[in-house]
């Protein structure tokens, strides 16, 4: 059933460049995917899988809305249709630089992912796993005998302390580091001045540690990325600080982001809790559900280079289109009972990650984090509570009750 149904989705999603079928950008959806927006956002996906899968909204200076997995695989395999450039990112993280390899179309990204890929491989981020349960434990340390206390600090450091000491970035500095990233990932809605001049202040950052790591080499990936050979020649400076800029926004919020929703939902479904507990070898396949249902990621931009139609819908090259990756993981033409958090959930083809060439660089660090993070996490707490109402989306505060 599900089978014949992805084939006359995969028709649908067929893509006929440079046929305009119809002019006026219709039909619309005032979709919005960042902020209080996300508050509501599931139920917008609903919607529009039920009504308008490839719609208008006006946000961020007007775009496009893809919401079917398929049309979302088309997109992400057709780079010379669907860019990258100027950015995914919309709005941008308060810099208008392409964040490398991020915002940089093949075959240009080929050269840089093959740099960066052999820090991310299985093998290495297993090599982590030792030194990833240590900062779990010493910060669940911290919390010990609290009667309440905020989980988000957890969700964000394990993940902070485990990259940013893998890169090379200096952890006496990570109560800035966090509010840079607030400040990029989530004023920029707001107040984009407030990104701009924290994306200012990381510039500047990373062109000191990069000078002080090219006098100083140590043994990170900032070190190793300075000696990369990039088709011959070594990555300039600039290429070096856009790669840096990418890698702390989004190597220190996207995984807190999970590791504290996964939290937020465990604290809220005793049972599944309970489950976890009496069998922790089912956390992997959890970790997945929460990236599916719940991910921080719900959705990334293209700009169009030519013309095109999708869905019976025209558009015209130039014009943003938002691939909503979190509509995509809630297709009900993909996924039996989409909006159920099954964590035992057996088939979960998600894109919490992107597909294709874009593909996120540190999916398997991600995993092993989340994972670990959960597993101490229960370990220490095997029952636990909200002590406070809060949304399930972002990285602010998280009030944990222990229940003895």
């Amino acid at each position: 059933m599900l089978a014949q149904r992805r084939d006359s989705l995969h028709d649908r999603a067929h893509i006929n460049k440079g046929k305009i079928m119809h002019p006026q950008r219709t039909p619309r959806f005032s979709f919005d995917f960042h902020g209080s927006s996300l508050d509501t956002i599931f139920d917008d996906y609903q919607t529009m899988h039920n009504q308008c899968p490839v719609s208008w909204s006006e946000h961020y200076g007007g775009f496009w809305t893809l919401t079917r997995m398929e049309d979302i695989r088309v997109a992400e395999h057709d780079w010379d249709t669907f860019s990258v450039a100027p950015s995914m990112i919309l709005p941008s993280f308060g810099t208008d630089r392409p964040l490398i390899p991020l915002d940089i179309d093949p075959p240009e990204l080929t050269g840089y992912r093959q740099i960066l890929l052999p820090f991310f491989t299985p093998k290495r981020m297993d090599a982590l796993l030792p030194r990833t349960h240590e900062i779990a434990n010493d910060l669940l340390d911290d919390v010990a005998n609290q009667d309440v206390f905020d989980a988000s600090v957890y969700s964000r450091m394990v993940p902070a302390m485990v990259f940013g000491e893998y890169c090379g970035f200096p952890m006496q500095d990570a109560a800035q580091f966090d509010q840079w990233v607030e400040d990029i990932v989530f004023a920029r809605t707001d107040d984009e001045t407030i990104a701009r001049a924290a994306a200012a202040d990381v510039y500047d950052y990373f062109r000191d540690l990069i000078a002080q790591r090219r006098r100083d080499p140590g043994e990170d990936v900032i070190s190793a990325l300075l000696q990369a050979d990039n088709r011959g020649q070594k990555l300039t400076d600039d290429e070096m600080l856009d790669i840096c800029y990418l890698l702390f926004v989004a190597g220190l919020e996207t995984t807190a982001g999970t590791i504290r929703v996964a939290l937020w939902h465990l604290a809220q479904e005793p049972e599944a809790l309970a489950a976890l507990v009496a069998d922790p070898s089912r956390i992997p396949k959890a970790t997945e559900e929460f990236l599916r249902a719940l991910s921080p990621v719900q959705a990334m931009a293209r700009t169009l280079k030519v013309d095109t139609t999708i869905g019976g819908v025209a558009m015209k090259a130039g014009e943003r289109v938002v691939l909503a990756f979190g509509a995509a993981n809630r297709d009900p033409e993909v996924f039996e009972c989409p909006h159920d958090i099954q964590l035992d959930r057996s088939s979960n083809p998600h894109i919490a990650f992107g597909a294709g060439a874009h593909r996120c660089l540190g999916s398997n660090l991600a995993r092993r984090e989340v994972n670990v993070a959960l597993q101490e996490f229960i370990a220490r707490y095997p029952k636990f509570e909200l002590a406070e109402p809060t949304t399930w989306h972002g990285v602010g505060r998280l009030a944990i009750r222990p229940i003895l």
